[in-house]
This record gives C-alpha cells, structure tokens and sequence, in this order.
C-alpha cells in the first residue's frame, strides 16, 4: 500500500487484540483464519491513522496518540460523530464502521470507517496534472467546502457539537493556549500577530456553520479518474462556527511567501511553484468567488484579511504543537521534525497580512478595500460583458418611443440585481465606503446614461434615496426608500427655478404653506432631472416654509410630492445643446395647489438647506467620478481616432500639438481624480461637512477637466466629433452642463476662496 510504513515504535499495540475485536463488532468482518495486515500511513500530524487489511477487505483505523496530550485535543469521538452526521446526508466522507472507547484494546480510544481509493494530491500546484484538470479540481475543492457549509446542522442534532457566536475569538483563545503550552521558543512575530488579532476581531461572526478546521488539499480524495471530491478526511478540528475561517484557511498557499518553503509535507524542505502562476489554477479572487457562488452568496467575505492572518496564525499553532510532539516521541508523522521550520514563516506571512490590513484601514486613496475591489471587478466585467453590446438596441428603443421604458434596461437591470449588483453607491446597503463607490461610478461614467442605470446607481435617484435613508421616517421609507431601492419606481429633484437667479438657493419662491393636516404647494420648477421618465413617481421637492423673519437658510424645507398629485404638471422637457435626455428628462413641472399630507415633510420645516448639504457630499463625488470616466473614454477615443486617421500623408497622432493634448489630458485626468478620492476618503473619515472645501474644489475641477479633454477629442474627429456617430457631443452636454448645475463654478470659486481664508487666518492665529 503506498503512503504507509511500518507501525512506529511510539504507536505500536496489540494486534491480535485488535483482531479480536473487530472479528467481534464489525459486520462483515471477514471470518477466515488469516492474520490482519496492519500498516501506518506516512502522513499526517495529529491523530495517527492506520491501513488495516483482511484478505480482499480494506480498512481505515484513526486512534488517539500515546502519551500525554493537550486538553481538548485529539477527541477521536467527535470525528466519529460528524463523520456518522455527514454521511447520513450524503456529504462525501468515508462510510463510519465502529467506534471505540474501550482503552483496553489498543491502549486508546479509536474508530473504523472504509477505505476510499482514490488520488491524494500533496503538492499544491498539481503539477502532474494538465492544466484544465488543474482548473476542476480546485473548483471541486471550493464546492465541496460550500456544500459542507450549507450542510443543516440542526437538522443532524448537532446543537451540542458547539457553540454558536463569537468563535473567532474562541478559536484565538484556544490557539493561543495550545501554541504558548507548545513553545519552544520566543516568536516575537507570533507575538505580536496574537495582539492584532485579538484588537481586530470582528464585531460579529458570520452565519454558523459546521467547520472542517483543518480543510486543504491533502485531506481530500479525489475519483481515481474524475476532478472530483469522494471524501473528505481529518476531522479532528471539526466544530460549529464561522465557515469563513475555513475558506481563509483553504486560501493559505494562494498568499504564502515566494522566498520560503510552501506547507507541502511531501516535500517540507523545498518548495513547489507559486500556485498563482501555474496555468489553470484560479486566482484567489476566482477561488473565493466559486465558494461564494456555490454557497449563494453575492459578494466577496468582509475581513477578508482578518481571516486570512487567523488561519496563518492557527496553521503556526498547528505545527508548533506537531513540532512539540515530535521532540517529545510522539508525532504522528517522521516528518514532524521539518515542521518546526515553518512556524515562524507561518507566523510572519500572518503578520504581514495584518499590517497590509493597517494599511488599508488608514485610508489609501488609490485602491479600494478588499470588498472593494472585488465588486469593481465584477461591475467592469458586468459593464463589458452586459452593458456595452446593448447601446445599439437602447438608441434604437428610445428613438420608437422616446418617453418610455426601453425594454433593454429594465433586461440588464434584472442581470445585475441577480448577480447581487445593486444599490452600491448607498453605504448602508452595499457595505461599501464612499471610496469604494468612487470607484465604481468611474467605470459606470464610461458607459453613459445605460452604467449608472444597470446597478440603480443613476442620478437623481441616488441623491433622493439617500436624503431618505438620512431623514425619512419609517412610513417614508416604507412608502417611497423601499421601491426606490427595489428598482420599481424611480425619483426627480425640483429645486431649480425658472423666475429667480438660483445660483443663490435661498432665491426660491415655490411655496409649502400648512393647511390643517396638508401643505399645500404653489410654484414652478424646472431642471427637474428624471421627471419625464414614465416610471417616475415621487419629487422631492425645495421651497419656502418659513416667513421673512427667519434666517434665510432656515425658510426652505424638503418635502415629497406624489407625482401624480392633482395639481403637478410636466410643462415640457428642456434641452441642453439639443439633446433632450429623453426618457430621463430635465423637464419644466408646475406645481399648483398641490396637496400632499404633512407627514410627507423632510425632517422638518426650515431644515431644506440642513438637508441639502448631508445630500450632495457624496452626490457631487459620484456625478465627478463619472465625469473621470467619461473623461477616460473620450481619451481613448481620441487617441484610437488619431491613430487611424492621415490628412497631409502623416497620422494625427504624429503631430505633435496633439501628442501634447494627450499628455495634457492624462495629466489632468490623474490629478481630478486624486482630488476626487481624497474628498470621497475624508467623507468617510472626517464626515461630510469637514470635507466641504473638497467637495467644492472637486465640483469646479472634474468638470472644467472634463470638458476640455472632451472638446479636444471632438476636435481630433472633426466633423464626427459633432454627430451622433461617436457620442462625444453627447458627452460634451453632458460634462458642460455639471458646470452649471449643482451651482455654478463661480458660486463654488467663491466658497473656496473663503474657507481657504479663513484656514489660513487660523493658521496666522496659532
């Protein structure tokens, strides 16, 4: 039999004893007079594990080790009992045979369950395998953990086989105890991963599942022919809790040092092929994402470096307490000795994990969080495979009926919120920082007007449900958040005045006037972004409440006004350049005497401009990654025309005036965007109105940058540049017009000017 060796001198017993005994319960034993073959399999460190034979007959034996053992290790019981559990739902384990406790027989207690036959691999990169076998045996890895994650645990009576909650912090507790009772040595790198973890544990568990503990290639069988699981072995470690841990765990080689030995127990000294640059093998992102799929999930695990560092930090108590056993005689496997070389490394790549997360925590502004980047691969990807392929079907149901619902968006809408793409930009909902959003609207702002809409991220729609979520009281909510959010209705913004200069908000005269139980509304609107849309229910309109003698930011008050109120007309949609943005419109709407219930208030009367302000700090930083994005693609296409095109038998792009528009294009790209990711950052870290200085520098410049880099690519198009063909006037109108609204850059200019005088007065002062 190969991978076993003689009966160590250390784990020897009585055969014949043993023989006796099963002859005695185990049905189907064989009964002929011929001697058992026993033999001890090479690897392996925690409980020892035996081939047994009997004439034709196969068996597996796993006992406890001699001598004396940490508390709590080694219970031989519990991988009976799960293995018994697992099997009787057909999850792949070996069939259970017969259970034990008689010390008197072999001198512990142990069990027996069939023998599988099937391929054990031990090296990580499977390099004896081609490529797309590669490729299916890590996806059967991930599926099988997800199916042992979705197993009901309550239905196999297991209530008592752990504990719910907290067993993150268990788990740090118990390795803690076994590593420092196993040391020999100070460690100062396990040391200080020990503090991080234990000031880093999440606030709360994941769903509790039933764990594996110790779930990596070497502990499955695969088919002897077939990239599939038919068992899963080792279930010393096995408990309820995170299953997150598991994955992590799982996920140990896809971030294990290039420059120190892989955990390979085949060859503990040397080292195998990173396994991220062997062909077939799955990134660690595709890994996780098959976990997550099979289990269906939607998104990539929070904490994700948490995690990661917990399983170094158990694989280093791990082979600390293997290294311990084997100095006292004890091990389970000759190699036990080489695993002592890895704890340190273990502990180290765990560390520096941890310090990757520190890192991160402290507010990098040029990548996202882990979570963060995972849904902007997947929003790209969305927006390549999805989005882009349906222009053409979009322009073409908009130009047959330009104020109705192109069928194509409600179709692509649909794909994202299945894929679990949806309602990103709303913290609350999507668990994403606004810099993580910041992100994400850039790629959206590539793909105009059909990006922002496919995830329920498009503008105004996204200011409405977030003034809302901030101030709507429950009944608001319920009325108008949840189907906003659900994607079946959507929103317009009536601030803008068509009598008044409203460059200076506190110009508006549409009145909110109090009759009983009602407001009653007067006034006309116009720049209503979203109200010609046919699904277009609610308004969240701006007027006056108050009376003269009010401060001027206190006369103004938010409220929500039915869209099919008596009283509210859609005058005409506006054009900008031309265009009319149909169906979303910029319309003209009159209100007259419209009447909507008082609790249709925004937090209050006088609290308008109070709103406004919580409204547009992550507004504004949407509508200027955007732009980027725009700014993006009117690049490339500026460059790829230049490239193609030659008047005067040389190719534009040759000339050097419009070399040195690229590069001013770049250059201005790169730094909107830094300023853009800043604000986001100190959105998320200082809070909205301590940011407001950013925000208003990144109002003027994202547009004023975006406008130049595409007025300079309509001008490498010529003529085409104008048309319909290439979308750049759109663009242009689109950009232009940012400039104006959300108040004009001069009004921005100005508040500039006075929070930067009024830093540097303080400066003076100190």
């Amino acid at each position: 039999m190969a991978d076993t060796t003689e009966l160590r001198t250390a784990h020897r017993f009585d055969v014949d004893r043993l023989h006796a005994h099963l002859l005695k319960y185990v049905p189907g034993f064989p009964q002929q007079n011929e001697q058992l073959v026993v033999k001890q399999f090479s690897f392996g460190q925690s409980n020892p594990t035996f081939y047994l034979k009997k004439g034709q007959t196969d068996y597996v034996m796993r006992k406890k080790p001699p001598g004396r053992l940490l508390k709590g290790a080694h219970m031989v019981e519990r991988e009976y009992r799960i293995i018994a559990a697992l099997h009787s739902v057909g999850f792949p384990v070996p069939c259970p045979i017969l259970f034990c406790s008689d010390t008197n027989v072999i001198g512990t207690e142990f069990y027996i369950m069939e023998h599988v036959k099937g391929r054990v691999f031990r090296d990580v990169s499977l390099n004896e395998l081609p490529a797309e076998e590669r490729t299916a045996v890590y996806n059967a890895m991930a599926e099988t953990l997800a199916q042992l994650h979705s197993v009901d645990w309550r239905k196999l009576k297991l209530h008592d086989f752990g504990k719910e909650g907290n067993y993150c912090k268990r788990q740090l507790s118990t390795w803690t105890r076994q590593y420092q009772a196993a040391a020999t040595g100070d460690i100062p790198a396990m040391n200080r991963l020990i503090q991080w973890l234990n000031q880093n544990l999440p606030a709360e568990d994941t769903k509790t599942t039933i764990v594996h503990g110790d779930y990596k290639l070497d502990n499955v069988i695969f088919h002897p022919t077939q990239p599939r699981v038919i068992a899963v072995l080792d279930w010393e470690l096995c408990t309820l809790g995170d299953p997150l841990t598991d994955l992590a765990y799982l996920c140990q080689p896809y971030n294990w040092p290039e420059d120190l030995p892989q955990l390979n127990m085949a060859q503990p000294s040397g080292s195998v092929d990173r396994i991220t640059e062997v062909a077939g093998i799955p990134s660690q992102d595709q890994f996780v994402q098959r976990y997550c799929t099979a289990r269906g999930l939607h998104s990539r695990p929070d904490n994700w470096e948490f995690y990661l560092a917990l399983s170094f930090f158990k694989g280093a108590s791990i082979c600390q307490g293997v290294y311990a056993r084997a100095l006292q005689g004890n091990a389970s496997s000759d190699m036990a000795h080489a695993v002592g070389v890895l704890v340190e490394p273990r502990a180290r790549t765990g560390l520096e994990i941890a310090l990757r997360k520190m890192s991160a925590q402290t507010g990098s502004l040029l990548q996202p969080s882990p979570k963060g980047q995972e849904l902007l691969n997947r929003v790209r990807a969305f927006l390549e495979q999805h989005v882009a392929p349906a222009f053409k079907t979009y322009e073409e149901q908009v130009a047959k009926n330009r104020w109705g619902a192109p069928p194509i968006v409600d179709e692509i809408r649909a794909k994202a919120k299945a894929a679990g793409l949806w309602n990103l930009f709303l913290p609350d909902v999507s668990g994403l920082s606004v810099l993580d959003y910041a992100f994400i609207a850039e790629q959206t702002g590539r793909y105009m007007p059909l990006g922002p809409e496919a995830f329920n991220c498009q503008a105004p729609d996204t200011g409405n449900m977030e003034t809302i979520h901030l101030y709507g009281t429950p009944e608001q909510k319920k009325t108008w958040l949840e189907p906003l959010l659900e994607g079946k209705i959507k929103s317009c913004f009536a601030m803008t005045e068509p009598d008044v200069a409203s460059s200076d908000a506190t110009n508006m005269q549409c009145s909110i006037e109090r009759q009983g139980n009602e407001y009653v509304i007067n006034g006309k609107k116009w720049w209503t972004s979203g109200a010609g849309h046919p699904h277009c229910k609610v308004a969240v309109l701006m007027g006056r409440t108050g009376d003269s003698k009010m401060p001027r930011h206190r006369q103004h008050s938010m409220i929500l006004v039915p869209m099919d109120a008596p009283g509210v007309k859609i005058i005409r949609a506006l054009t900008v350049f031309g265009y009319d943005d149909a169906p979303h419109g910029h319309c003209e709407v009159h209100f007259t005497n419209v009447r909507v219930p008082v609790t249709n208030m925004l937090l209050g009367e006088g609290r308008g401009f109070e709103i406004a302000q919580g409204r547009l700090g992550p507004g504004r930083i949407h509508h200027c990654m955007r732009l980027i994005g725009m700014a993006e693609k009117a690049l490339e296409a500026m460059c790829e025309r230049a490239a193609k095109r030659r008047p005067f038998g040389k190719r534009i792009i040759e000339q050097e005036v419009v070399q040195h528009d690229i590069a001013e294009a770049r250059m201005a790209i790169e730094q909107a965007r830094l300023l853009v990711l800043k604000a986001a950052h100190m959105v998320d870290t200082v809070g909205t109105k301590k940011a407001r200085k950013e925000i208003a520098m990144i109002k003027i410049i994202a547009p004023r940058m975006a406008v130049r880099v595409i007025d300079r690519a309509i001008q490498v198009h010529g003529g085409a540049g104008v048309c319909q063909d290439f979308h750049l006037a759109g663009m242009y109108a689109g950009a232009r017009t940012i400039q104006i609204a959300d108040g004009p850059d001069e009004v921005h200019l100005t508040a500039v000017a006075k929070m930067e005088i009024l830093d540097q007065l303080k400066k003076a002062k100190m």
